[in-house]
């Protein structure tokens, strides 16, 4: 009986120069273990910048994988999300240039999750309402979410490209 856990998620490559894209279709097929042939489209909110993204299903952690080998290119803005499996919390990775990488865990319906010792830390070390409200967007992720939203809305509707690993 194996106990590798399985899991999916989706890579969302919301823009990257065209010159990368063969490189972000080797990432991420190099570390699923299939050819990736994305489905690249313009990217209206950046001139110039493509987009694409892909379903993937794997072992629990290829998200981490995939989060590692996207980061060679520190221009590209991407999000790679992982569903929860049987005791793997779900996770999901959002990189900006210029702000670098993000990662929060994930419930069941997409939610970020903060732990109890990560909000006992935060209220210790704040030192009014406003700074614990602050250091609470920092821990959800709001700048990244801030700086990838009109990504994310310019893609609406776009095909999926779905990456199978068998056996």
């Amino acid at each position: 009986m194996s106990t590798r856990k399985t899991t999916g998620g989706v890579v969302y490559v919301h823009s990257s120069p065209s010159a990368v894209c063969p490189h972000v279709e080797w990432a991420i097929g190099g570390t699923i273990g299939v050819r990736a042939n994305l489905q690249w489209s313009a990217q209206p909110a950046a001139a110039g910048q493509l987009r694409a993204h892909c379903a993937w299903s794997g072992e629990a952690g290829t998200a981490a994988r995939i989060v590692a080998a996207l980061k060679a290119w520190p221009m590209t803005r991407f999000e790679v999300t992982e569903d929860p499996s049987p005791g793997v919390d779900g996770i999901r990775y959002c990189h900006v240039p210029g702000l670098g990488l993000w990662h929060g865990a994930t419930s069941a319906n997409g939610d970020i999750v903060a732990g109890e010792d990560q909000l006992r830390a935060l209220a210790v070390a704040a030192s009014s309402g406003a700074a614990f409200a602050h250091k609470v967007d920092e821990l959800l992720g709001a700048a990244w979410d801030e700086a990838l939203e009109p990504y994310r809305r310019a893609g609406d509707g776009q095909p999926v490209t779905w990456l199978h690993r068998v056996g």
